[in-house]
């Protein structure tokens, strides 16, 4: 009756309470990234870093209270996959860009560029052209249904590929890029998130039927399902860890956003035919609003070490008139981690003439280093 009500033209029960439960877990989704990232930098100042393969942030509280905000959106992200279609739920962790963005710009001074600011705008434009086009969920009826669907030749060989390419990532890529390129890190978590969610919905809907009298707990393809959640969502966490205490955290999820929901959308399409019953004007709109999202995301991305602060624009005029005046200068910007205090500038001027210091001070520079 829900599913009926859904395609009369009006958003289903269902679909509603995936909504809310949707909004609620990028809440919690969005704040966890920054009581995490607050955790790591504790962590750090007393052990070994995460994204140098440290664990010390396991006994630092903060990272706890973020982890545990993080599961509570993640319940709340698994209840909502039991009641709507993919296409519905995964675009509206777009909130958590937001809200995670504008706690970096505020608790943890990761300044955001006003450019950075319009492409999250962008983003969530785009997520809710997909979300008013979305279709609806298809009637499943036993927890049997999800496995035909996901056993069959289209979606195997696209879980072959996500596997191939994450143990590509991880075994040959991270090593010697993990700590240079933000979309190594971003990679793994995306592709192995896409099988979580089809996953994630599968138990979802298990829980679902059982709850409503039809139980589903003795089919060992429940408890498969669990297990590829269980080792999928382990490998997330590691993996996000490493990204969030390497790279900008502005920066980082917005990118993880956007290849987490573009390939979760991908393998929903597959696996449950979401696109079967719609039309090509909805397609397309639903395309135009990835195109959106990823466009937020490049700019945000192209922006992120922009800024508006008057104090660099002053060392930026400096700089210059240094150069004008005949000092060589060489830039040698190190790995930015969150603020421009971790970045240096080396200039390479010009020795001075201090022969006449020599004459004047004979005893003091008799055995100093200074030539």
């Amino acid at each position: 009756m829900a599913a009926a009500a859904g395609r009369g033209g009006g958003m289903s029960s269902d679909n509603a309470k995936g909504l809310v439960l949707a909004v609620s877990s990028s809440a919690f989704i969005g704040a966890s990234f920054i009581v995490k990232k607050m955790g790591l930098r504790r962590a750090a100042d007393s052990g070994v870093r995460a994204g140098y393969g440290g664990f010390s942030y396991l006994v630092e509280p903060l990272w706890w209270i973020g982890m545990i905000s993080m599961i509570l959106g993640e319940i709340a992200n698994f209840a909502a996959y039991a009641f709507a279609p993919a296409i519905l739920v995964t675009p509206l962790g777009a909130l958590s860009i937001i809200i995670s963005a504008a706690l970096a710009h505020a608790i943890l001074q990761e300044k955001l560029h006003i450019f950075g600011i319009l492409g999250c705008v962008l983003c969530v434009v785009g997520s809710i052209t997909i979300v008013l086009h979305a279709p609806q969920e298809r009637d499943i009826n036993s927890v049997k249904e999800v496995w035909d669907l996901a056993t069959e030749p289209a979606f195997l060989c696209y879980a072959a590929i996500v596997v191939a390419a994450a143990l590509v990532l991880i075994y040959f890529v991270v090593p010697h890029h993990g700590q240079t390129n933000i979309m190594v890190y971003i990679g793994v978590c995306s592709l192995l998130g896409s099988l979580t969610v089809m996953s994630v919905r599968a138990l979802g809907i298990a829980l679902k039927l059982t709850f409503s009298g039809t139980n589903q707990l003795f089919y060992p393809q429940t408890w498969a399902f669990a297990l590829i959640v269980a080792t999928c969502v382990s490998t997330q966490i590691n993996y996000l860890n490493k990204a969030l205490d390497t790279f900008n955290t502005a920066v980082v999820s917005p990118i993880y956003y956007v290849m987490f929901t573009s390939l979760t959308i991908i393998a929903s399409v597959i696996m449950f035919k979401d696109w079967d019953h719609q039309n090509p004007t909805q397609i397309v709109t639903e395309m135009c609003g990835f195109l959106t999202i990823l466009s937020g995301t490049f700019l945000l991305h192209k922006t992120k070490d922009m800024t508006d602060s008057p104090g660099q624009s002053f060392s930026t005029e400096r700089l210059k008139h240094a150069s004008q005046n005949g000092f060589a200068i060489e830039v040698m910007p190190l790995k930015c981690q969150d603020s421009v205090d971790d970045e240096a500038l080396t200039l390479s001027l010009p020795k001075a003439d201090i022969g006449y210091l020599k004459e004047e001070h004979p005893l003091r520079y008799k055995y100093s280093s200074i030539v």
